[in-house]
């Protein structure tokens, strides 16, 4: 796990209300470090936070396991049961984000049972992986991409100042260094001296002279708009291509038809660009010559076995009593075909065979009607670890509206700033709408914090529809606020019903 990114710990206060030590890598947090990290997001949910930090950290010890018993320890497999919007899917997320680790979500209703139309579960290790080789890469991009830079300033002048058709270049191999490059001697008092070779060609000189200021103007960004003619490789076209399919061949035809496209000639075709789009064309070209694709391949695939974190939601819309008939056979039958991935089995895609042994499993459900007992047994054996999380009530939205780093507090203020105007919540006005917010979950189906977005956006929509108009201000939100433009709509039953 040392080549996790560095998480963004520097600054911010531990549990024990010391500051964690700027040069803190992830596999030297502990678990209780772990949930701070996970606080500033997410309120509330202890439990689960403790049981994700602890499978995390699990993950770091297995890496420091003698090599003989590595491969025995499988992970904490888990199962989130709660009600939607109380954070089970934010959990997951945000630990993923911390791990720096190949993360994809999934709805489990979306697959079907081999033989019926629909997904087949091994997309999701394949969705995994494609996750994981677009992470490496652009972690490689990051590192090469100074030289990339330098390389796309070099070609965008050479498109700006064409050396002249009349004389092509000389190429001196080591120009640089020395032997083979050409010297010009003048005769003087003291004998044959040297000069230089810029001194030999005043257009060279003068060449030179002109692209040093074309150079200082790029990087001043006053070429942006000028057009340049440039030389773009294309695709042959696929368009229309039927490839046959049959069950159990999901994701091939696209690999066939990247094969195929690899296979045929690129075109090259002149087009007149911007120096903009230049600059992207051509910096995009530049690092696919850097970067070595094998190689990121290779981590991609270990990274994906070693560090993946699928999670599984929905998990209960595929959980009935057994033994039933239509839809009920195709549920368990999906049960049956995730059992050998969450198990441990290996699954081919287009970058090669990846198992699935040691891939974190993290399902999640509200199970207001199924049970986790309704699972197969052989899937429950699968996810030994059960966290329930907590409902949210009034008090936990005021916290959800004020505390963590991406609040929607924050995230209104900073959209009315871009208006020139300002936003300003009072702490009352924030307690009515958490009041507001329960009452309705209360009075209607309880959809957690995702009430919240409703409430807010029904709230300020006047106010956000009208600030260009009406230009800079100061806009305050109180409980007089709230309720000129929430009351009406909370007590009118039928009204509510649509709008919040």
């Amino acid at each position: 796990m040392e080549s996790l990114s560095k998480p963004d710990v520097g600054g911010e206060p531990d549990v024990d209300g010391a500051d964690a030590p700027e040069d803190m890598w992830l596999d030297e947090l502990t678990p209780r470090q772990i949930v701070a990290e996970l606080d500033k997001y997410i309120i509330g949910q202890d439990a689960a936070k403790k049981a994700v930090a602890i499978a995390l950290r699990n993950r770091w010890r297995r890496q420091r396991v003698e090599e003989e018993l590595r491969n025995e320890i499988v992970p904490n497999n888990l199962i989130l049961i709660g009600p939607t919007g109380v954070g089970k899917t934010e959990i997951a997320r945000r630990l993923a984000t911390l791990a720096g680790a190949p993360f994809v979500k999934v709805e489990a209703s979306k697959y079907t049972e081999v033989g019926y139309v629909g997904r087949d579960v091994e997309s999701m290790i394949r969705d995994l992986v494609d996750v994981a080789v677009n992470m490496v890469r652009a972690e490689r991009e990051d590192e090469v991409q100074e030289v990339a830079d330098a390389r796309t300033e070099d070609r965008i002048l050479d498109l700006l100042l064409p050396l002249p058709v009349s004389t092509p270049p000389v190429e001196h191999p080591a120009a640089e260094g020395g032997e083979n490059r050409p010297q010009v001697f003048v005769v003087g008092p003291d004998g044959a001296e040297p000069r230089d070779a810029a001194e030999q060609d005043p257009v060279d000189a003068r060449r030179e002279r002109t692209r040093d200021k074309l150079r200082a103007l790029l990087r001043d960004g006053k070429l942006e708009d000028r057009e340049v003619e440039m030389e773009v490789s294309q695709a042959a076209s696929l368009d229309g291509m039927v490839v046959p399919m049959g069950v159990g061949m999901e994701g091939m035809d696209h690999n066939l038809m990247e094969m195929l496209q690899d296979m045929l000639p690129k075109r090259k075709k002149q087009r007149t660009v911007s120096v903009t789009e230049a600059r992207r064309i051509i910096t995009q070209d530049e690092l696919d010559r850097l970067v070595d694709m094998d190689e990121v391949v290779n981590e991609a695939l270990i990274r994906a076995e070693d560090m993946g974190i699928v999670f599984l939601d929905e998990i209960d819309k595929i959980a009935g009593e057994r033994g039933g008939s239509g839809p009920d056979v195709s549920r368990e039958g999906v049960q049956q075909d995730i059992l050998p991935i969450v198990e441990g089995s290996t699954v081919q895609t287009k970058y090669g065979l990846v198992r699935t042994d040691h891939i974190l499993f993290v399902a999640a459900g509200a199970f207001h009607v199924a049970k986790p007992s309704d699972l197969i047994p052989e899937l429950q054996g699968r996810f030994p670890i059960r966290v329930e999380l907590e409902s949210l009530g009034e008090a936990e939205f005021v916290r959800i509206l004020q505390e963590p780093k991406n609040a929607l507090v924050h995230q209104y203020r900073a959209l009315v700033e871009t208006e020139g105007a300002t936003l300003e919540f009072t702490g009352e006005g924030i307690e009515e709408i958490a009041r507001l917010a329960a009452v309705l979950n209360d009075q209607m189906e309880n959809i957690g914090a995702r009430r919240l977005h409703t409430v807010l956006t029904t709230l300020l929509e006047s106010v956000l529809f009208d600030l260009p108009e009406e230009g800079a201000g100061h806009i305050v939100v109180d409980p007089e606020f709230v309720r000129e433009n929430l009351t009406a709509i909370v007590d009118d039953v039928d009204l509510r019903r649509y709008i919040l």
